[in-house]
């Protein structure tokens, strides 16, 4: 019987987690708010300094911080929310730094029109260890080849940064309560009000890329502004704002029902359609009158008869 890889092993330093001298591994640093700001500006900071070219400015605009599972839940059981202000100072202290930069006569363009960023676990992480992935074009822009991933762990506590393919992230596991997205801002001054205006584009995004010849390539945005949509096919005739056609013969009308509880803040999700895949999972088919609803995470993809792919992302 063979086991599959670890995560360590498909990239090729498996062995900095193996400990031959026998000694006892050595207390891994707490993870604080402070400890998670600070490595977020020192890649930053990093980024700048290994993508800068002649008098232009260029750093990452997408930023995956990764723990040990432990690690991160705790984190979130204990501080909920405190990400989300981890971002906000983060992304001040972007600008400032910028700022420098500018005033220096460099030339500072953004390659984006947004920050992303992304707090993950790996189950391969031990406790204390830190992962950083840096990304210059938020949404799989950039080539395979540029994705940079910088690794801490707890038994050397050196930083180390390799070049990995992109389909390596396909192990980590993303989680709604961690993903962020705030506005860049030309003026390099971070404002509240712009970020605020941004989240009221709707409670979620979906995205589709229509496989019929007559769309083919052609990609389908829709926001969700109604705590409850209807997800339908060509076939539909109403144009409410919460419906969301999908104009293909390849979806039910309707398909799908998707609901925002406020409650709880999750999305939920009850299938009519022949076949509905999310995240690999087959729902199960139930009737109108009497909806059967599944929980729906934020950077979901759900597959339509197995042939239309609908992304759900935070708006």
């Amino acid at each position: 019987m063979t086991t599959e890889p670890s995560f360590w092993q498909r990239i090729g330093i498996h062995e900095w987690f193996l400990n031959d001298s026998g000694s006892a591994p050595t207390e891994p640093e707490a993870l604080t708010p402070n400890v998670v700001y600070k490595y977020i500006i020192d890649k930053f900071k990093e980024s700048i300094g290994q993508l800068t070219f002649a008098d232009r400015v260029v750093f990452y605009h997408e930023y995956i911080i990764s723990f040990n599972p432990e690690d991160y839940r705790e984190f979130m059981d204990n501080k909920k929310g405190i990400f989300g202000l981890i971002v906000q100072e983060a992304v001040k202290k972007f600008y400032e730094v910028l700022n420098q930069y500018r005033a220096e006569g460099k030339t500072v363009e953004p390659s984006s029109s947004k920050w992303v960023f992304r707090f993950v676990s790996h189950p391969d992480y031990a406790r204390g260890d830190k992962g950083f992935i840096g990304k210059l074009l938020p949404g799989g822009s950039q080539k395979d080849e540029n994705l940079r991933v910088t690794f801490i762990p707890r038994q050397t506590g050196i930083a180390e940064t390799f070049d990995v393919n992109d389909d390596i992230l396909k192990g980590f596991n993303f989680y709604s309560e961690g993903y962020y997205e705030v506005p860049y801002v030309e003026e390099l001054k971070y404002d509240e009000t712009k970020l605020k205006n941004t989240e009221q584009t709707g409670l979620a995004r979906f995205e589709t890329i229509l496989p019929d010849k007559a769309y083919r390539g052609h990609k389908v945005e829709y926001f969700m502004k109604d705590e409850q949509i209807t997800v339908s096919g060509d076939e539909e005739t109403s144009t409410d704002s919460n419906v969301f056609k999908i104009p293909s013969e390849w979806v039910n009308t309707p398909h799908l029902f998707i609901k925002h509880d406020k409650s709880d803040g999750k999305f939920y999700l009850a299938s009519f359609g022949e076949k509905t895949i999310v995240n690999e999972k087959e729902v199960e088919r139930s009737d109108e009158n009497s909806p059967i609803w599944v929980e729906l995470p934020i950077n979901s993809r759900m597959i339509l008869n197995g042939i239309v792919g609908v992304n759900i992302f935070k708006s």
